[in-house]
């Protein structure tokens, strides 16, 4: 399934036929909007600290420099023209240097200059100018994708495997250099699409050494299967539809979809369903009982079960969590 003929090769994403491949059809599946953005105008010395929360972190610097690091990574530099995606939201900071001290980003004045856009500016004149956003996948946290991501992802890293990288990084620091009306609606949306172009950039560097899920998902056998189970969930899954839809006989399929994936399918099919279920009840504030029986469980009470022991809590506490979690500032 990959091209295999040249060095840097990224994986197709058609099929001889005309369709889509399988971890094509699993990737448009996944949405990534925005849900507040900032955009920072700051003089040095200067350093923030954005605390570990649920949507990505998503930084671009328009102009002058800084450092950032997380809790386990070391200082690293990024000039005019970089962006850093952080897809599961980690403790991180941002400075103009590595030894100032830290103030907490909640802490600073927020101006609103448009529907989830806000100004953070500095007491004196600006010598480093950022736009960073929140960002929300439709993804579970415990989805095989969302797990493999790394902490941080740097778009210059990525760039030279994806040329919409930096086409997109230019059309964003031209944004920001042009300061035109409805500037910071634009950068948002071109923000919302370079996070998502760094992720597919990823993924195709990561696929020729793939192990693991993303592995799975581009064995044309295996990953039909796990491209059907994750376009419907809520179907009833058994071991021998799936294998029919393999083509292969039950303990064959069984088989080589524990060796590819690491687990079975009954067990991949549970979690897939009660990561939709999590999403149900949490964003779309569905009742638990509508939720079992989407997915075909006899009772309340078995679903239940079933959740508590994938998710680690009952339903209940999945929607009492999104209700909790305070909306990012950033």
């Amino acid at each position: 399934m990959l091209d295999d003929s040249s060095e840097g090769a990224v994986p197709r994403t058609w099929n001889s036929d005309g369709a889509p491949d399988m971890l094509t059809r699993v990737l448009l599946g996944m949405r990534l909007d925005g849900v507040a953005y900032e955009r920072c105008v700051w003089s040095a010395p200067w350093s923030v600290t954005y605390p570990a929360q649920s949507e990505a972190q998503f930084h671009f610097v328009a102009r002058g420099e800084c450092w950032w690091r997380t809790s386990t990574t070391d200082w690293q530099r990024l000039k005019a023209g970089d962006a850093v995606l952080l897809p599961r939201g980690a403790k991180h900071v941002l400075a103009s240097a590595p030894d100032v001290p830290t103030v907490d980003i909640s802490a600073l004045s927020h101006v609103p200059v448009a529907d989830n856009i806000y100004l953070v500016r500095g007491d004196a004149d600006p010598t480093d100018v950022l736009f960073c956003g929140a960002m929300r996948f439709n993804l579970d946290p415990l989805h095989p994708l969302m797990a493999m991501m790394p902490e941080v992802m740097h778009a210059g890293d990525l760039a030279q495997r994806d040329p919409a990288v930096p086409a997109l990084l230019d059309a964003m620091e031209r944004e920001v250099a042009m300061d035109r009306i409805g500037a910071c609606g634009i950068l948002a949306r071109l923000a919302d699409v370079l996070a998502a172009s760094i992720i597919r950039a990823w993924v195709e560097c990561a696929c020729s050494n793939a192990t693991g899920w993303l592995a799975a998902v581009h064995c044309p056998r295996i990953g039909k299967v796990i491209a059907a189970i994750h376009a419907d969930p809520s179907r009833d899954w058994t071991v021998p539809a799936l294998a029919d839809l393999m083509g292969a006989s039950r303990s064959s399929f069984a088989e080589a979809f524990t060796r590819t994936v690491g687990e079975t399918p009954a067990k991949y099919v549970a979690k897939i369903k009660m990561f939709q279920a999590r999403r149900w009840i949490a964003q779309d504030r569905m009742r638990v009982a509508v939720a079992a029986e989407r997915l075909g469980y006899d009772s309340e009470a078995s679903f239940s079960r079933a959740f508590k022991r994938i998710i680690g809590h009952p339903p209940s506490e999945a929607r009492r969590e999104h209700r909790d979690v305070p909306m990012p500032v950033a």
